[in-house]
């Protein structure tokens, strides 16, 4: 089948799984069978969602839907909903390709305010607002009432063999797609709990927190169990608790407080819709998780989810992984020095970084006995940081220059000019970094001049509120003189013979930048179109090959294709990263499992951490056991990777996690000319033998 042709399908049935926030195109097909179930809805379903993607495509947007059915799944429910309401005919196939149309723009357009005023998802309430708007105009449409109206029949047997608290639930959950049926909305339970096990037990604990909440608020439990509107309660439980959030016990409580919160807005609801004949349909879930999803955001609520993969247990692996990997700030600096320096005081430090000032580094040159002076430390002389170079930590504009402050003779301080001689710099990023302290007429570079990292800007000094030489610096929203601070770290420098890409180096740590290897960097740098050519081994014997070729991704990510699979990867800041795999290809995964990042530097001996995300690492039940279990402990399970240099050209590793029962050993060399030679992950090896750039034939 061609492989457009694919796509469009996938889009298709992804519109389907979309509805349950999943990306599962096996699941949408599922689906979507179950909607024939009832004939007039299936067919009102798929008329109304090919209707609203042919009418994208007319508009040139079809790339947008290639991969994700994420504004299609709103015209489909406005299709089910009449669905539901009429059985076909030539007049409502025309509503219903109408509506299908209307829903589509609408919903692009309230992406485009909610996404851009708000920072918003827009969930379903294109759906709310059309079928309302639908479901009020049929009204005048005697036509339609007269031939098109027809009897809803319960198809499921099983309603009557099961208690009403269990058949309640399935029936909500069959009501999302308008089939309000015990063995629908039992096929729909073993579809989610197939594709997410953390999204289906959401969908129980939202049920049943909502389900009796609203038993003892009407007293009737029988009632509440029997009211098929309370999908409202699933849906905002799986929303809070594993889409927008990250799965966790607070995300968990956060989904049960907003359910029992909509217990009123459903029954509110409900009363007045009923006045004008119109049904709840979803305006419950989408008040509430949309109100909730903007507090939490407002706040600054660390779970949000700023990423959202395929399923939950995805994003969760993300976020775990992510936190780990990447522990600095997505401000990153370069340290404001050569050779190696301690720090002196750090964030939140005991003597001057507090308040709004809490958020800078002081760094000294100490001894091997830990003194940062020679001789009785009486004279400025006597400390090793006292005029040493100070240099640019950033690429960017001089903007503020503060050069004829005397230097305090030791056992004083100049409480009028705190920072003393200084340098301000602004960095195009769109921040301003401050180097203080500096020694009188030291300074190089005048306000105006441009400047390279590792840039002379001056020598240490002893100016300002200082009792000894050292290296103060900080960033700051504003060029301004004493602006508050804001959080930074630094990238690629390496303390006790270990690399750090970018964190925060702790109080009394001996630090040093480094500075990328021009031969690493081109021997790490992929152009596109690209082509390796791989012999899988195993014990010895070749039992397989692998073909991968350099693509790029629409945000401009490059990445190896190797048909099964996309493994993406860039540079940053002197490091060469696997930044995350997807796809099915367990060759493709050993370069990740193998080398997750590789500093851009080579010193004989240096080591460095990493961490591997547990979808690469195990899969299978064990995978969802585990991201299941993680989601109540962050720090239930991680796969770490540790790295050296041994010689220059081969790194060697292991791969460890004492829960998941892995310990690896893993080696790489790299290539003489690009890329990776071989790598080796336990008794399986990978050897390049071919490689070749497609426009050279």
């Amino acid at each position: 089948m061609d492989n457009s042709l694919k796509n469009h399908i996938k889009a298709v049935l992804n519109s389907y799984s979309e509805i349950f926030f999943i990306e599962n195109y096996i699941a949408g097909g599922i689906l979507l069978l179950a909607t024939f179930i009832n004939p007039n809805l299936g067919i009102a379903g798929i008329i109304a969602l090919v209707s609203a993607y042919m009418f994208a495509k007319f508009l040139n947007m079809e790339k947008t839907f290639l991969s994700t059915g994420f504004y299609t799944y709103n015209p489909l429910l406005v299709g089910l909903s009449i669905g539901y309401l009429f059985k076909i005919t030539p007049l409502t196939v025309f509503f219903t390709i109408t509506a299908g149309i209307t829903t589509l723009v609408f919903s692009i357009m309230l992406y485009s305010i909610f996404s851009y005023y708000l920072k918003l998802p827009i969930l379903s309430l294109p759906f709310v607002v059309i079928s309302s708007t639908i479901y009020l105009a049929v009204s005048n449409y005697s036509n339609l009432f007269v031939s098109s109206l027809y009897p809803h029949i319960n198809f499921s047997f099983l309603e009557n063999y099961l208690p009403v608290w269990i058949s309640g639930y399935l029936k909500s959950l069959g009501t999302i797609l308008f089939l309000p049926d015990v063995f629908v909305g039992a096929l729909f339970a073993a579809v989610i709990f197939l594709v997410s096990r953390i999204l289906f037990m959401l969908s129980l604990v939202g049920y049943y927190a909502g389900t009796v909440a609203s038993g003892l608020l009407t007293g009737s439990f029988y009632q509440a169990f029997s009211d098929i509107s309370h999908f409202n309660f699933i849906l905002i439980a799986m929303t809070l608790g594993g889409i927008f959030l990250i799965p966790s016990i607070k995300s968990y409580f956060i989904a049960v407080v907003a359910v029992l919160t909509s217990t009123i807005v459903l029954s509110a609801v409900k009363t007045f819709w009923a006045f004008y004949g119109i049904p709840a349909f979803t305006l419950p879930f989408n008040f509430i998780s949309l109100t909730f999803i903007y507090v939490l955001g407002l706040v600054g609520f660390p779970l949000v989810a700023r990423v959202i993969r395929k399923t939950p247990e995805e994003t969760l692996d993300f976020y775990i992984t992510n936190i780990k990997r990447y522990r600095g700030h997505s401000i990153s600096i370069h340290l404001p020095f050569s050779g190696k320096w301690t720090v002196w005081q750090g964030f939140d430090g005991k003597w001057t970084h507090k308040g709004s000032w809490r958020y800078a580094y002081d760094f000294v040159i100490t001894d091997e006995n830990g003194k940062t002076y020679r001789n009785e430390g009486l004279q400025l002389t006597d400390y090793y940081a006292y005029r040493k170079p100070v240099l640019s930590p950033v690429r960017g504009r001089v903007v503020k220059v503060i050069s004829d402050l005397p230097d305090n003779p030791i056992g004083q301080v100049d409480r009028e000019n705190n920072w003393g001689n200084l340098v301000v710099i602004y960095d195009t990023r769109g921040f301003y970094v401050e180097i203080s302290h500096l020694a009188q007429h030291s300074i190089k570079v005048k306000e105006g001049d441009w400047v390279e990292i590792g840039s002379f800007l001056g020598l240490c000094g002893n100016s300002g509120y200082s009792p000894q030489p050292h290296i103060h610096i900080q960033v700051q929203p504003s060029p301004d003189i004493g602006s508050y601070t804001i959080p930074f770290s630094f990238v690629s420098y390496i303390s006790e013979d270990r690399f750090f890409s970018n964190d925060l180096p702790s109080e009394g740590e001996v630090v040093e930048p480094v500075f990328p290897d021009k031969s690493l960097e081109i021997k790490m740098t992929f152009i596109l179109d690209y082509q390796f050519s791989y012999d899988v081994i195993r014990d010895g014997q070749k039992i397989d090959s692998l073909d991968i070729t350099v693509k790029m991704a629409p945000d401009g990510t490059f990445y190896f294709d190797s048909g099964k699979g996309q493994l993406y990867f860039g540079k940053h800041e002197g490091t060469f990263y696997f930044y995350r795999f997807d796809g099915n290809d367990p060759y493709l995964k050993l370069f990740f499992l193998c080398l997750p990042r590789l500093p851009l530097f080579y010193r004989r001996g240096i080591q460095w951490e990493d961490y591997i995300p547990i979808k690469i690492a195990v899969s299978g039940i064990k995978r969802s056991a585990i991201l299941f279990v993680s989601s109540f402990n962050h720090n239930f399970a991680t796969v770490k990777y540790t790295g050296k240099w041994v010689e220059e050209g081969i790194i060697r590793g292991e791969v460890h996690s004492p829960v998941l029962g892995i310990h690896s050993k893993v080696s790489v060399e790299l290539d003489d000319t690009v890329g990776i030679n071989k790598l080796n992950f336990g008794n399986i090896s990978l050897v390049l033998t071919r490689f070749k750039h497609t426009k050279e034939g």
